[in-house]
């Protein structure tokens, strides 16, 4: 593939890296320094943008105007930017994750069968644990999972509990989240049902999965025709 890269920090330096190694070719890499010159930059078969949401106007005008595939892993984008970001779907491809890893989409996955079963009769808990330098919380994969888990939005997200709250209602789903050391991202769903406990616990011992995840749906996502995808559509159509 001819990537096109948006952002060159940790997770820009791997994909670029694991690319290479792959035989894939790197055409451009774009920083906050030079995000400028996309304007006029040639068209390739993807662009993968891993940065900081101020890029996205510049990576849309990008896609717009070449037709080239656009997959997202950025986090932290409001409502208004994620429909800016769709909005690249009526030039090319487009794919935004939360999560590139593998095994966090078949938990997904997993996920909205289990809870079919076990609903209401069990309650529903989420905790998720980074590194201590994580700025945001919770983390983009724990809503990934929590939309997995409730995709009607009938439950309640409850961020944490303090003081004297009561007794948790039946309608809730409480997130919780954990900063510490070095952890690369731990998440676990909790199912407390009567007499009876079920857990779905991901660990990442790496960027590296991202990366590799990340891809693998770069690979599937040049094959298809313009529009918004999912990682779920791509891999398991």
């Amino acid at each position: 593939m001819k990537i096109v890269l948006i952002g060159h920090g940790k997770m820009g330096r791997l994909i670029e890296e694991t690319a290479l190694a792959a035989g894939d070719s790197i055409v451009g890499v774009f920083t906050d320094e030079n995000l400028g010159d996309l304007a006029t930059f040639e068209a390739a078969d993807v662009v993968i943008d891993f940065s900081n949401h101020v890029a996205l106007p510049a990576v849309v005008d990008y896609v717009k105007r070449t037709g080239t595939a656009l997959l997202s892993g950025t986090t932290g984008y409001s409502e208004e930017e994620k429909t800016l970001l769709f909005s690249a779907g009526d030039a090319a491809p487009v794919l935004w994750s939360a999560n590139f890893s593998l095994g966090i989409a078949v938990l997904a996955k997993a996920l909205k069968l289990v809870t079919g079963a076990l609903r209401p009769d069990f309650d529903i808990e989420v905790t998720e644990t980074h590194h201590n330098k994580k700025a945001d919380a919770p983390s983009g994969t724990a809503k990934l999972l929590i939309e997995a888990l409730d995709p009607a939005h009938e439950l309640t997200p409850v961020y944490g509990r303090e003081g004297f709250t009561g007794a948790r209602t039946s309608n809730e789903i409480g997130v919780h989240a954990l900063r510490g050391g070095t952890v690369a991202g731990t998440h676990t769903v909790h199912y407390f049902g009567p007499d009876e406990e079920l857990e779905f616990t991901h660990r990442a011992s790496s960027r590296q999965i991202f990366v590799n995840g990340a891809l693998k749906a770069a690979r599937l996502l040049v094959k298809e025709p313009k529009g918004v995808t999912t990682l779920d559509t791509l891999l398991f159509r």
